[in-house]
């Protein structure tokens, strides 16, 4: 689920910022707004009129398969597993060492060579117009969380963004994991990548050979239950497992998933001050793994999160909560969860 990027919205967007706004400054103070030289080239080799109604049911028409492409970060690395370059990304994309200055890939960037493509954002909020425009684009693609909501786009530069080259927009909520891969398959197909090479179908098996494994381990523990949470220096959110597409799917799988009962407007999740973290009680918790969002060591300040069932049996496993969308890294995902359910323990 994405976190609060504006504090004063509970919602969808309201996660980023609640989320860890403050870590996510300490982390990032030092970040500069240079972009990054170097472009990757498109890998495609497709010509001639392109078209693809995206999740919204808008119907994208180029005179060409577009060549010059710019994303999201995460759906820029779900596109390369594909097969599919761009040349320019925004959102989260690495980390920079306030003393060395030495970037590293953000959690988001996947296989991303962060060093060739354009990078005009990296920051919520931040989308250098200007660079964008250097880049020629002929598309801009991005994951869409709520109905015709452009994920990282500004909204307040929303309409000089769009004016520039045509949108595509994903759903990355509200649909099971394996439809989203599909369409995220549809799309780099219709860019021109081969979608059944024999390392993408070797993938596509393995992630459902995972699935199958976290079907019989939720299976074996009908009473572990698994809490969905991000913690914020203010408020720890427990998410809703019925909108997030990977939640949704480990539902659908078997997992006796925590329901909270006070959801924010948007029906994302619940803030609960950290004196009331024990509101329910939960054997394993999936914590937030983003940049956004206080890791396990920076919640060892928290009194009541280190007293809470989950955190004292070691049963605390994170959650990639942007999924990149490709077979090769949802795979690990399914692998890493049915491990964990394979070796919990009831504690709560």
């Amino acid at each position: 689920m994405p976190s609060n990027a504006r504090a004063t919205h509970l919602t969808r967007r309201g996660l980023l910022a609640a989320g860890g706004a403050l870590g996510l400054g300490a982390a990032l103070a030092a970040c500069g707004t240079k972009s990054q030289e170097g472009a990757a080239s498109g890998g495609s080799q497709k010509t001639g009129p392109w078209k693809f109604t995206d999740d919204r049911g808008t119907a994208v028409e180029t005179k060409s398969t577009p060549k010059n492409i710019v994303a999201f970060t995460g759906m820029a690395a779900a596109l390369k597993d594909f097969g599919i370059e761009v040349k320019g990304v925004f959102g989260p994309t690495y980390i920079e060492d306030p003393k060395t200055k030495e970037r590293t890939p953000d959690v988001q960037a996947g296989d991303l060579d962060i060093t060739k493509v354009k990078v005009i954002g990296n920051v919520w909020g931040e989308f250098k117009i200007e660079e964008y425009l250097k880049l020629n684009p002929d598309v801009l693609i991005t994951d869409m969380w709520e109905k015709n909501d452009l994920w990282y786009v500004p909204a307040e530069q929303k309409d000089k963004i769009l004016k520039v080259a045509p949108s595509v927009a994903l759903w990355a909520s509200d649909k099971s994991m394996p439809s989203v891969l599909q369409r995220h398959a549809d799309l780099a197909a219709s860019l021109g990548a081969d979608v059944k090479t024999k390392q993408i179908l070797a993938d596509k098996a393995r992630f459902e050979a995972a699935a199958e494994r976290v079907r019989q381990a939720a299976k074996g523990k009908k009473d572990i239950k698994v809490l969905i949470g991000s913690g914020s220096p203010d408020l720890f959110y427990v998410s809703t497992p019925v909108r997030p597409t990977d939640t949704l799917y480990f539902q659908e799988l078997g997992l006796n998933i925590i329901v909270p009962d006070k959801l924010d407007q948007g029906g994302w999740f619940e803030g609960l001050s950290w004196e009331n973290v024990d509101k329910y009680k939960a054997d394993v918790i999936l914590l937030d793994n983003r940049t956004s969002a206080l890791q396990p060591e920076a919640l060892k300040a928290k009194p009541t999160w280190a007293a809470l069932p989950a955190v004292k049996a070691g049963q605390v496993f994170p959650r990639v909560t942007e999924p990149i969308y490709s077979y090769a890294k949802c795979a690990p995902l399914l692998e890493d969860l049915a491990k964990a359910l394979e070796n919990a323990k009831k504690v709560a």
